[in-house]
Order: structure tokens, then sequence, then C-alpha cells
């Protein structure tokens, strides 16, 4: 009997192997059975990184030095080396590249990977650990799939953190928000998690790559296709001031904590110059002042873009020249691989200029470890197919839909309802039962949907459904007597309205900012039809104007959702019927519709009361709100009280070369060693005053004590941490500030100075000053 269980076993561990070698292996190079290769120093991993790229590179012939410049990568045979696709995407979950050979493929291996909310709703979690968990799933996932055979590269071109400077963009949603300390400290938690890092950095063994990470776009790029004008051609003026302390911080963050190993440089010009010709920016400012050590790629097409459309270069070997002496590593796109030939016969570009953007990409693939010889053999090997969409997984991606999800009104505390009390529900709108729309965009297909009528459905049983308009553009109401029957009879309704991916995405900026269509009036009838006040849930990237349902009172509830991925129907349903105590806060302003006003072109963040020009994001912006940078309601109520800040006074001296009426100091001048010892921590009580528990996400602000004429931002965040809290339980959270970090502001020049004044640490409604003596 046990001979036969032990068969048994052995045939059916047997039947597992020969499954699992279905799928052939992933393309790499330095294959050890291979006798031609294992004398090339390249394959050597007992050498350093830079002593075998300088050996691979110095083996190849003009013409193969240039098929390395493209995005698909061409094979050299004669050195076992495949091709290699540079492009995938893994914004918020392993996606697949439209239109990109050989790029990330889902299959009868792996059909789909865990889709995670849009990057705008997680980061209104203010989570910087579940950032970091997110992305360390992603790279698990992106991995895994390579494994499989279902990539042939591994890097991949997220995240993107540009500043969501205007709520027209139609990318917006792509990004962690408006505020330059959200965005970097995003960027920071997701490169460190893709790339297998940990969460505090500074541990990848090697520099050994999970998947690569590329930060993109680089830089002041938020605008796509606005009235005529569009990313190709739109030439960003933008000051050295708001250069200083709004569009780079995240950049610089990405590479110097971070340790990204790829950027991408974006299509537009700033101010005159193309961002992938501009050696000051990729390398000046990216290599040697940043210290970044990756590659730097362009966006598609465009280093095409910057003789046939910028005008900028005088011929394609000279658009050439420019990118490559700039800094930029590799094309997507063709236009290298038609022109660089040409560019070296002319004298425009040297060998030297390709063999320096060769290193940057040989060094990546090698610390990906495609040079090392059998994958399986090596670390993170053991990813396969059994590591996506796990369940663990999943339940990260509805973590994340639940504490992103923003209550922006709840009247009456009419949320949560009563899952004993509510016998009939009416769910209305066209987002209400719409898959796709809960993924937003660069989304690959997802391990399983619920949508928010289906998360509905699970609490009510007599749940009626009514679309209410056409499509999302609602250019018409649809079945409106049978609509307006079901708000009568149910018990509540929930409306669930919004935007898609038509109305906002790549290549796609808005024109206004209100719901599409007869949305608005859909909601209104609903609402005065229907027994109760209704519940309102908004399924959009950027701000909508939804005043009118903020004054109204048969409106009682408001849920912003984003894109909330897979399981974002079943987290907004656990939030109206109480099951999850909402936390989420708004990472970015909600202005009027009559902010279309002002010209998306214009890039200025502070404003000018000359000119009636209210300024950008709420650090700077002086005109009417309809939600706050940071507002978002729970179940509960949270306190705040200082409970301990170690420090009062700080007295900063200037040398006698400087002005001393000046009133302020470089945090050149003060130096490391003076920074670093001015840093002091901030102790915050918080309370949860209420009777459910919740996750709470507490806001540090710093109010300078200068005058707004002077360029000075009105409030800056300088700190956020979540806390979980029992019903009235307290707790500390204790913050760490830095004054040269967190005190200081961009002068005209771009330099970054400390100034004398009564600053504030605010939270809530508590203020904290800090005098500062230069």
């Amino acid at each position: 009997m046990r001979d036969m269980i032990r068969n048994i076993a052995l045939i059916a561990s047997m039947i597992t192997l020969a499954q699992s070698n279905l799928h052939p292996l992933p393309p790499f190079s330095c294959d050890p059975t291979n006798p031609s290769t294992k004398s090339y120093s390249f394959c050597n991993t007992r050498l350093s990184i830079a002593e075998r790229v300088l050996d691979l590179v110095s083996r190849l012939t003009l013409d193969e030095k240039i098929s390395q410049l493209v995005n698909k990568a061409s094979a050299i045979p004669r050195l076992g080396i495949p091709y290699y696709q540079w492009w995938s995407e893994a914004l918020h979950g392993v996606a697949v590249a439209t239109g990109v050979e050989n790029g990330v493929s889902f299959n009868e291996t792996v059909r789909a990977a865990t889709s995670f909310p849009q990057v705008i709703l997680t980061a209104a979690t203010f989570d910087a650990n579940l950032w970091y968990q997110i992305a360390k799933v992603i790279g698990t996932e992106a991995r895994a799939i390579y494994n499989e055979g279902g990539a042939i590269g591994m890097t991949f071109w997220s995240p993107n953190i540009n500043i969501f400077r205007d709520p027209r963009w139609g990318r917006g949603q792509e990004t962690p928000g408006e505020d330059p300390l959200l965005t970097k400290k995003y960027a920071v938690s997701f490169v460190r998690g893709i790339q297998g890092d940990t969460f505090e950095g500074g541990d990848l063994k090697d520099g050994r790559l999970q998947v690569s990470a590329c930060c993109k776009h680089f830089t002041a790029y938020d605008l796509d296709n606005w009235k005529g004008v569009d990313r190709f051609t739109f030439n960003a003026q933008v000051t050295k001031q708001d250069m200083a302390d709004t569009y780079q911080p995240p950049f610089r963050s990405c590479i110097e904590e971070g340790r990204a190993s790829g950027i991408m440089c974006a299509y537009n010009l700033v101010n005159g110059v193309p961002n992938c010709a501009n050696y000051d920016l990729l390398t000046k400012t990216a290599r040697e002042a940043w210290g970044f050590q990756g590659y730097i790629t362009s966006d598609c097409d465009a280093v095409s873009l910057i003789y046939e459309k910028q005008k900028y270069a005088q011929s394609h070997e000279d658009a050439v020249a420019d990118v490559l002496k700039a800094g930029m590593d590799v094309n997507c796109g063709t236009y290298l691989a038609n022109h660089t030939s040409s560019a070296v016969e002319k004298g425009k570009v040297s060998e030297s200029d390709i063999d320096r953007a060769l290193y940057n990409l040989f060094a990546v693939r090698m610390r990906l470890g495609l040079f090392n010889g059998n994958p399986s053999e090596l670390p993170y090997g053991n990813l396969t197919r059994k590591h996506v969409c796990t369940r663990e997984h999943q339940e990260l991606a509805l973590e994340a839909a639940r504490q992103g999800i923003v209550l922006l009104k709840n009247s009456a505390n009419l949320l949560p309802l009563s899952k004993s009390k509510t016998e009939s529900l009416g769910v209305i709108g066209p987002n209400a039962d719409a898959p796709k729309t809960l993924l937003g965009n660069y989304a690959g297909p997802p391990c399983k949907t619920i949508t928010p009528l289906q998360g509905l459905k699970s609490y009510v049983s007599q749940t009626t459904f009514q679309q209410g308009c056409d499509t999302i553009n609602c250019t018409s109401v649809i079945n409106t007597s049978d609509t307006i029957r079901v708000a009568k009879s149910a018990d509540y309704v929930v409306l669930v309205m919004g935007l898609n991916q038509d109305r906002e995405s790549e290549e796609h900026d808005r024109e206004d900012l209100i719901l599409p269509g007869e949305q608005q009036s859909l909601i209104m009838s609903v609402a005065k039809a229907a027994k109760n006040p209704v519940v309102l849930v908004v399924l959009c990237g950027g701000p909508v104007d939804i005043s009118f349902a903020k004054d109204e009172p048969k409106i009682g509830s408001i849920l912003w959702a984003g894109y909330p991925g897979q399981a974002g129907g079943q987290a907004i349903a656990e939030i109206i019927f109480g099951d999850h105590n909402p936390g989420g806060r708004l990472p970015i302003t909600w202005y009027p519709k009559d902010f279309i006003k002002i010209p998306m072109t214009d890039m200025r963040m502070r404003p000018d009361l000359s000119s009636g020009y209210p300024g950008r994001t709420y650090r700077f912006y002086q005109g009417q709100k309809v939600f706050k940078f940071g507002h978002g309601l729970s179940y509960s109520n949270y306190s705040y009280k200082f409970a301990s800040v170690r420090q009062r006074k700080l007295d900063f001296k200037r040398s006698l070369s400087k002005d001393i009426n000046s009133g302020s100091i470089s945090v050149s001048e003060i130096g490391l060693e003076s920074c670093e010892k001015a840093k002091f921590s901030a102790i915050v009580r918080v309370e949860n005053q209420g009777e459910m528990a919740g996750k709470h996400p507490v806001l540090l602000f710093l109010k300078l004590d200068t005058r707004a004429g002077r360029g000075n931002s009105i409030k800056q965040l300088v700190g956020f941490q979540t806390v979980s809290l029992n019903a009235n339980e307290k707790a500390s959270v204790e913050f760490q500030v830095s004054p040269c970090e967190h005190f200081s502001r961009a002068s005209e020049d771009g330099t970054l100075m400390v100034e004398s004044g009564v600053h504030y640490l605010v939270v809530g409604d508590q203020e904290y000053p800090i005098t500062i003596n230069v």
C-alpha cells in the first residue's frame, strides 16, 4: 500500500514537473551549456558589471551597436545575445502596452494580473507602506510573467510622477496628485517596491533588480492635447523657482532615494529645449548632480519630433546628435536605428557617444540577471504563474480601494446605511456596472472585477438597476419613467456617475470641469424623486465641479472613488454599508468650473495678483474651491494635539560676506552638517472620538510667516502618516521635520532659502510656532 502511494506521488510530481516545463524559458544570454560563450568576460559573474559591460561593448560592430539604441533591441546571435524589448508597462498592475511587439502578453499560461486602483486613488491613502506593498506585488507578478514566457523585457515604464498641475489634464489620474512631497514619497515607495528593495531602501544585493522601474516624464510634462496644443510641440515656459520647488523634486527623490534604474524624457520642450535633447537636464542635473546611474529612454517617437515637428534640429543627423550628446540612451521607436549610421558618417556623432549609451543599457540588463545564465536557477527564478493573482494580492487590491475612497459629504450621517433595515436598493448610473471603467488607463486584464452594482447586490438582494444615461457622455437620459419609479420605490438610492477614459485619458485633456451631458439633470431628478436622501458615487481621475450636489440637501452623501481597480465595487459597497470606515483624503484640489478660464498652457504655479491669475494647487491657488486638498470625512471624528515638539527656535548664522539685512539664508550656505543638526521631531496625539475603528491619514503642514507676494506658498505639506485606531483610542504619531527641506522655499533664481520669522506647524485646527532667526 505504501509503495502504491509512493508511486502515485512520484507520478503526480512528474506530471507537475512536465506541466511546469511546457512553456519555454525566456531568452537569456551567457548560456552555460553553450561552449562558445564560456570564454566571454561579459559572462563572468565574478567580474564587476562595469568590467563586463566594457568587454561586451568592445566586441560589438558599429551596426550591432546601433541596433541596441531602440526599444526593440536586435539579437546578436554570434555572441549569444537575444533580442530585448525595453518597453513594458506596470502603472498600477502589469499591463499590455498597445502595439508593442514582443512586449507583455497574456495567454493560457498567465491570463491576468492583479489590477490595483488607479494611482490618483491610491495616493489618497497617504500610506507610503501601502504604496510599497502594491509595487512589490507588481514587481513579483511582472517577474513571474517574464519567467513564464509572457514578456521579453523586464524594464517597466512606471511610475508617472509628474505634478497634477491642471485639473483638466487627461493623465492626471496616473499621478499621485498635485503636491511635490506626496509625489516624491510615492515615487520612492513605488520604485523600491517594484525593483525588489526594502521599504527603507539601500538593500539591493549587488544592485540586483527584480524588475526595473522608470520614472516619467522628465520634466514639466502635464499637457496632452488641449484646444489644439499638443504634447508633441508644446513649449512649457517654466520659471527657475517653479522648477526648483514643484516640477523637479519628485524626480530628484526618485533617483537619490528610490535609486530608480530608468528615467523617461518627455515629449515637450521646456523653455525652448526638447527634454530629450537637454544636456543640462539629462546629464548635468540627473547624472552629475543627482547621481543617476541607470538608462534614459525617450518617450515614444520623441526623437523624431525634434526635427520633424519641433524644428529644433536642422536635420535627422542633428537630432540624433542632440539626444545622444545630451545623455539619452535608448529611443522608443526606430529613429535612431534609421539615422544614427548617417550621423556617424557625417561626423555628427562619434562611436564613443554610442558606447556611452550602451554602457548604461547593458548595465541595467545585467542588473536584471539577463547575462547570468539560466534565469530559472537565479534569484527570482522561482516565481511562476502561482505567484500571479494570488489571494493575498487580490486582497491588497481590495484594501487599497477601501483606504483610498474619499467621503466628501455625509449630511446627517446618512452613511453607513443599515444592513438590516435596508430592504430595497436602487442603483442608477452609467458607471454602476461598467467593469472596464473601474480600471482606469494603462491597465491589464484583471484577475476578476466586482462592479459597484455587484458589490451592492451582495448586501441587498432586492436591488434594482437602471443605467439612466445612454453612455457616459449622457447625451440623453434613457428609460426615464423606469428610473424615476426605481428612485421612488427603493428604500435608498445609490447613483454611480462620473467619467471614464472616453472623457479623460492620454492625448485627451478636458475642456470643462463638469459632469458630462445630462448627468447632473439625472442626478437631481432622481434625488428629488427618492424617499430618502441619495448617495452619489463619483468615478473620475481629475476633479469635477459637483457644487450642485454638495449644496443639495436631497443628496446626503458623496463618495469619490477615483478608478478603484478590480475590487472597487466591493470596496464601495463595504463603505456604504459600514463594513469599512472611509479614511481617504483628496490628493488634489477640486476647483470650480470657472477655473477653465485659465489657459492650461500657463505653467506658473504662483499667483499674479496684477493680472488676476490665481495660481495653482493648494500651495498657491487663491480662488474658491469645491473641495480642498486633504479633504476627507470619516464615520469617526479625529482630534489632534501637539504632544511634543523638540524645537521652538532655530538660529542659522550667515557668513559676513552676505547681506545682513536679507532675513534669509540659502540651504547650501547652512551646509549639510548644520541641516542635519537642525532636524527635530514633532509628536502629534491623535484620538478617534467616534464609535467605529478606522485608519486615518494624519497630514502635517507648514505655514510660512512671510508675505504671499514674495512667492511663498500659502501652506505646504511636510509630512504624513496613517494611524489605525479603535473607537475612543488614542495614539501618538511622530514626524521628523527637516527645516532645510521643509521650511525652505525657492527664490526666483531657484535657490532654496530659509527665512527668518515665526513659522507654524499645522495639523487639523492645531498650530505650533517655530521661530527661525537668520
